[in-house]
């Protein structure tokens, strides 16, 4: 144990006292929110500097009506459809819009023109914005009246609750959970990446220098892959906790600058000056609504759980990363063996988009946070949206079990291939190791 613990305080040491790690630590909680800033910035200033844009409309219909917008100047042609596209075709307008006669039950036909291609969110708010005045037209055509038409389009806000068995609410916010979910997953996810390759080159760099084989007559190559995955990953958590100190201290001098508080009288006072005067009871509401969302955040329990699935992740595929240094001599000879680890990561990483976000308590999403292999990104992400305890527990206990079994399928092809030099390893011969006895 005391061997173990002697590898574990190397690892730390060596790579906390690196320029590298400084310049990391302290330049990543910088620069994220400056580039996230700048992207906000950018987007405000490129909707500002957006030029008026002039589209050509050809209703043959005569049943839509076009007006202009701060974005969009609406100009009606005439012709045949030919002389329509040549006209434009010529022109450095933005685009031409088709719509010919159609059955109001089945309108078909209305094509979109642009000399490059649109994006995709781009046609479809045109697309809602014909289907709204069909949808106007066939109203009408009952015999409704504009006012009546008004009075029909109502807007409406569900308040999402959270219910107890023993009936108490807790109100829910989608886009907190969302936000959440894909933070905490996505954080997993780069360290997963980050220091299970770092370990892996590490075995690497001390495999070539030979020093590896001083080591090893003295702590048993299996005690010192423990402590090389152990050190790397306190290395992790040790930044990571610097970043969280440097984040909140660089949030509240911003706010600070910025004038704001995180008193709720004085949010709503703000937000009662910005409104132009209204209501302050209404500026009130809002603001205990933030906070009691804000509250409402088991921060605690996130936190604890982010760390456990941290370490059980990375210990799970940080041994798997240490038997792939152990068995190569150089990066490039490990290239083969990465994608068969990698790719759980990429599948977690893309569950969590495409099954957890739509559907967290699906069958999917459940066994997504339930496979030790993608349970680290995918449970994270279902935290925020109140998955059940006894579900949380089990993930745990299969995530302990496989990292424990990860290890000791790493520890037999580390014990016998850090010793090996020069020799090409593939799939066949790493299976041997596995089967040989020691």
């Amino acid at each position: 144990m005391n061997k173990i613990l002697l590898v574990i305080q190397r690892e730390f040491m060596s790579r906390v006292k690196k320029k590298s790690f400084l310049l990391a630590t302290i330049l990543v909680p910088i620069l994220f929110p400056a580039i996230i800033g700048g992207m906000i910035y950018l987007a405000i200033q490129n909707e500002k500097n957006k030029e008026l844009e002039v589209i050509h409309v050809l209703d043959e219909s005569s049943l839509l009506k076009f007006e202009d917008t701060e974005s969009y100047d609406y100009q009606l042609v005439d012709g045949p459809l030919d002389s329509a596209k040549a006209r434009f075709s010529k022109s450095d307008d933005f685009a031409l819009i088709y719509i010919p006669k159609f059955d109001i039950d089945k309108p078909e036909g209305v094509k979109f023109y642009a000399h490059t291609s649109p994006g995709v969110n781009l046609v479809d708010g045109f697309e809602n914005k014909i289907e709204a005045q069909i949808r106007d037209v066939k109203l009408t055509r009952s015999g409704l009246t504009e006012e009546q038409l008004d009075e029909l389009k109502t807007s409406v806000q569900i308040e999402s609750f959270n219910l107890s068995e023993t009936g108490d609410e807790k109100k829910s916010d989608s886009g907190v959970t969302f936000g959440i979910g894909y933070v905490m997953g996505f954080l997993i996810y780069i360290f997963l990446f980050a220091y299970g390759a770092q370990v892996m080159q590490g075995v690497i760099e001390e495999k070539n220098s030979k020093i590896v084989e001083v080591i090893v007559s003295t702590v048993r190559p299996f005690h010192m892959m423990i402590g090389k995955v152990v050190g790397v990953a306190s290395v992790g958590i040790f930044q990571f906790l610097i970043w969280m100190v440097l984040i909140s201290v660089i949030v509240f001098a911003g706010m600070a600058a910025f004038g704001l508080s995180l008193d709720p009288a004085e949010t709503a006072q703000m937000m009662q000056e910005a409104n132009g005067g209204a209501s302050s009871v209404q500026a009130n509401a809002k603001v205990q609504e933030m906070m009691s969302i804000i509250n409402d955040i088991p921060i605690t329990k996130i936190v604890l759980l982010f760390v456990f699935f941290f370490l059980g992740g990375y210990l799970l595929y940080g041994a798997l990363f240490a038997a792939v240094g152990s068995a190569v001599d150089t990066p490039a000879d490990a290239q083969q063996f990465m994608m068969p680890i990698m790719m759980p990561i990429i599948v977690a990483l893309m569950g969590l988009m495409m099954f957890v976000f739509p559907d967290p308590h699906g069958t999917i999403s459940f066994w997504l946070s339930i496979i030790p292999f993608t349970s680290p990104i995918v449970m994270m992400g279902r935290i925020g949206f109140g998955v059940p305890a006894w579900e949380i527990a089990l993930s745990m206990v299969l995530l302990i079990g496989g990292f424990l079994f990860t290890l000791w399928l790493a520890g037999r092809i580390y014990r016998i291939g850090i010793l090996m030099h020069g020799a090409k390893v593939n799939y066949k011969i790493l299976a041997k190791w596995l089967m040989q006895k020691n």
